[in-house]
């Protein structure tokens, strides 16, 4: 089986197989990013800015293992869909509240 069939939507669209430490660098950030929004519009908490950076250290740090992963499964692409669900509800949220208000 060609390894390039196997290749991830976001890995094979970062050429990691072409040039992998780019490649990496991206799929990471996007990892990265995709995370930190999803945790921000499902989980996230007013806390205090010592916590914040504890917790966002500590996502980015268990998003290097996840980047990893998501070279042959779907992780990005399960964050996006997760950060998609998540603005669509928060929208509807709002719309509720503010049907409520007014």
């Amino acid at each position: 089986m060609n390894v390039l069939e196997r290749l991830s939507f976001f890995a094979s669209l970062y050429d990691v197989h072409d040039h992998p430490e780019r490649g990496m660098w991206l799929l990471y950030i996007t990892v990265l990013l995709l995370a930190a929004l999803v945790y921000r519009l499902g989980f996230a908490r007013r806390l205090p800015l010592l916590k914040n950076v504890i917790i966002y250290g500590l996502l980015a740090l268990g998003c290097t293992i996840l980047t990893f992963f998501a070279v042959f499964l779907p992780v990005a692409e399960g964050l996006a869909v997760a950060a998609l669900v998540l603005i669509i509800y928060k929208i509807r949220l709002r719309q509720a509240k503010e049907g409520e208000d007014g």
